[in-house]
């Protein structure tokens, strides 16, 4: 028998699970949050009510606010249970099941007009965002805000009725300076180099095609603190929802499961104040960007590394790609001899010590983190996660063989075919296109690497392009396993 997780039903569920150990009719909105997904609820929305069981700052709960018309299914699924998440920590020698209440409304997708109100409350004085890598409108190739993009050019062209994130960010500042009220702190939670910064140039950008008087003023006085976050959150699907049934009698409509771990390093730039998440483990540190690097390039470019190798070897879970020798000795080799290379230094950090604990946190059976959730989205990952790591050896005149190998991987799984002969099912916004190529680099390599928007620079580097045509027509010829075999053996260059 399972028990509808609401606020009428925590003292039942307080048997098999954390609950809140504050009166949710204590907290009053202190953030918006656009992009309630899972990360958010397992990261942000963790720290605080971390914060708030202490007692503290229950002036910043959160209001989440939907953009996408996909945020309409969320809504209904949170609104159901007020807003209450099951959130399932799976470490590998323990699991539990606490529920957080730190979000207390949920503006619905659409409503421009209520949710740029929202912004324009004084009470709000953070704004966040988990819009996933590809939601800034950033080109690829040149890693800047792309102000030609179709939704960016609608919304500029009607500020008062916006569709995109940025163009209701930009909507509720401007009512605050026409209000004469303080801008609130917006803050980036996404994993991009300089998310803050990325963040500031998308929504000064959008101001300067319509009101150049307004992105002065946001760059004068608009905070966007850069931030790392980090926790493994893979997506929710009926097997969570059966065990958060089963193992705690919780009837979640859509619970999230996560690794114990996590992880939260921001600059600390919020002119009107934030919660003090220094007391519930969050770093606060003047230059993200080591830390930001360390995780990006090892964990995600990791993640990227391991997707599609596994993919193609008809691999199902993350923690069975560890688990296969080639592809985990793939991994360490590529990190060790050409990703962590090229790391700055990071504060009372071990690189490599560092690296042990990823694949730790990879190879946990718990988690049942999904190959196809990593290799989704490729057209936007690469660019962030691996290529940079290929530009900053080429810059130094080092070899990137193992590195050219990811992205001929990423090349032979979109040609769309197992090595198995299963059909693979893609989820990328820029699919049709990046397919034609990777289908033409069958007979031609360059095909794929003329795709400018994604490799930029490094496609015009003779030594990338021969060790991409190399580890391509070998993936052709002999298949995924014989060439990791032949990388490692340190075969496959020559």
């Amino acid at each position: 028998m399972t028990t509808h997780l609401s606020l009428a039903t925590l003292k039942d569920i307080a048997k098999t699970a954390g609950v809140p150990t504050y009166e949710r009719s204590s907290l009053k909105a202190g953030i918006v949050h656009f992009g309630v997904g899972n990360f958010h609820r397992a990261h942000q929305a963790v720290y605080l009510d971390d914060l708030f069981n202490l007692g503290l700052d229950h002036d910043w709960a959160i209001i989440g606010a939907g953009v996408l018309a996909s945020d309409a299914a969320m809504r209904e699924k949170l609104a159901g249970q007020d807003f209450l998440t099951t959130v399932v920590e799976q470490d590998n020698n323990r699991s539990g099941a606490r529920v957080t209440a730190a979000m207390i409304d949920y503006l619905a997708p659409g409503n421009a007009v209520a949710t740029i109100a929202q912004l324009a409350d004084p009470e709000i004085r953070i704004v966040s965002l988990t819009i996933t890598e590809g939601g800034y409108f950033i080109n690829p190739a040149s890693g800047a805000f792309d102000p030609a993009h179709p939704a960016i050019a609608a919304d500029a062209a009607n500020p008062a009725d916006p569709k995109t994130v940025f163009g209701l960010i930009l909507a509720g500042l401007k009512a605050r300076k026409d209000g004469g009220i303080a801008p609130f702190t917006v803050m980036s939670c996404d994993n991009i180099p300089g998310n803050g910064e990325v963040t500031h140039a998308a929504v000064s950008g959008l101001a300067r095609l319509s009101d150049p008087d307004l992105a002065d003023w946001i760059d004068a006085h608009v905070a966007f603190p850069n931030g790392m976050v980090d926790r493994i959150t893979p997506a929710t699907g009926a097997r969570e929802i059966g065990i958060t049934a089963d193992d705690y009698g919780i009837d979640d409509a859509w619970p999230v499961f996560c690794e114990e771990y996590k992880q939260w390093v921001l600059e600390d730039h919020f002119p009107l104040g934030r919660p003090a998440l220094e007391k519930v483990g969050v770093q606060f540190v003047p230059d993200v960007a080591p830390y930001e690097h360390m995780k990006i390039r090892i964990l995600n470019g990791g993640h990227a590394a391991i997707a599609y190798p596994a993919a193609l070897l008809d691999i199902h879970f993350v923690h069975e790609a560890m688990e296969d020798a080639d592809i985990r000795a793939f991994l360490s080799k590529l990190e060790r001899e050409e990703i962590i290379p090229v790391i700055p230094p990071v504060p009372d950090t071990d690189l490599n010590d560092y690296l042990a604990l990823i694949e730790r946190r990879f190879s946990n059976p718990k988690i049942a983190d999904t190959i196809p959730r990593l290799a989704q989205d490729g057209s936007n990952r690469q660019p962030k996660f691996i290529l940079p790591s290929t530009s900053d050896r080429l810059s130094r005149g080092e070899d990137v063989t193992g590195l050219a190998l990811v992205s001929a991987l990423w090349c032979h799984y979109l040609a769309g075919t197992t090595d198995g002969g299963k059909a693979i099912s893609f989820n990328d916004p820029n699919f049709e296109r990046i397919q034609a190529a990777a289908i033409a680099a069958k007979s031609d390599p360059a095909a794929f690497l003329d795709l400018k928007d994604i490799f930029g620079t490094v496609a015009d580097s003779e030594l990338f392009r021969g060790r991409f045509a190399t580890a391509l027509k070998s993936l052709q010829q002999n298949g995924t396993r014989a060439t990791l075999k032949l990388y490692l053996e340190n075969q496959l260059a020559s």
